[in-house]
């Protein structure tokens, strides 16, 4: 169940648009100012914020700003901006500063659920998109595409060396033994070869030639004497 920060002064207006959205299966919590409306997003998890740009205690543009300007959990959450304004002026600075979407007063109750599942619907695509990316520094490994990225260039690496890429970067800051990183990458290579095994260094030579700045001193993929590999997680 997605929980919903309703900032709104009229308590009328917020009364029937929370029981409204609460009948749709969501939680509501109301705030009737921006004071306290930043202290509850502060206090528990929020999927998503409904702010009044009219508040009592500050302008909505503001409180936006201060939403922004919370930790990184809080900061991601979505916003949709409510207002009687219709200045298209406040539309056009409220999407240019980063809020979602935009719902002019008076609003059907019916519209406004139509536009959260939107932007929820479209936050959770979102995040799946972030999971199957790795990133690190200048270094991007994109398990859904199959691609890696140096610096936003596509390197080409066969299957085999993707895969292996993979293993080693799922697994950063360990050590693997060569059996390790062959064991890891028998589910991620495409048409599995075993002979790939007794070539692990030299796939591992033909990746650092197409993700390291410098081949011969890698800071990527490095080798620990007498035991494997380690894929550094701290990278530039």
């Amino acid at each position: 169940m997605a929980h919903l920060l309703m900032i709104e002064d009229d308590a009328r207006l917020a009364g029937m648009v929370a029981g409204y959205l609460r009948d749709a299966g969501f939680e509501v919590t109301h705030a009737e100012d921006a004071a306290s409306g930043v202290a509850a997003l502060k206090r528990g998890s929020i999927d998503l914020v409904l702010l009044d740009l009219m508040l009592p205690d500050a302008d909505g543009l503001d409180v936006f700003r201060r939403i922004r300007g919370l930790s990184s959990a809080n900061a991601a959450v979505p916003v949709i901006m409510l207002t009687a304004k219709g200045d298209p002026t406040d539309r056009v600075v409220g999407l240019e500063i980063g809020a979602e979407d935009y719902v002019s007063k008076p609003f059907e109750p019916r519209e406004l659920l139509a536009r959260i599942r939107v932007v929820l619907r479209r936050g959770a695509q979102t995040t799946k998109a972030d999971q199957d990316i790795l990133n690190f520094g200048r270094l991007e490994i994109d398990r859904a595409a199959r691609l890696v990225r140096l610096d936003g260039e596509d390197k080409l690496l066969t299957s085999h060396q993707f895969a292996l890429l993979l293993g080693l970067a799922e697994r950063a800051g360990r050590v693997l033994t060569r059996e390790q990183i062959m064991e890891s990458i028998k589910g991620e290579a495409q048409n599995y070869d075993p002979a790939l095994d007794r070539s692990v260094d030299v796939h591992i030579g033909r990746i650092r030639a197409a993700i390291e700045d410098d081949p011969k001193q890698p800071r990527r993929i490095i080798t620990v004497r007498g035991a494997g590999y380690v894929f550094a997680k701290a990278q530039t």
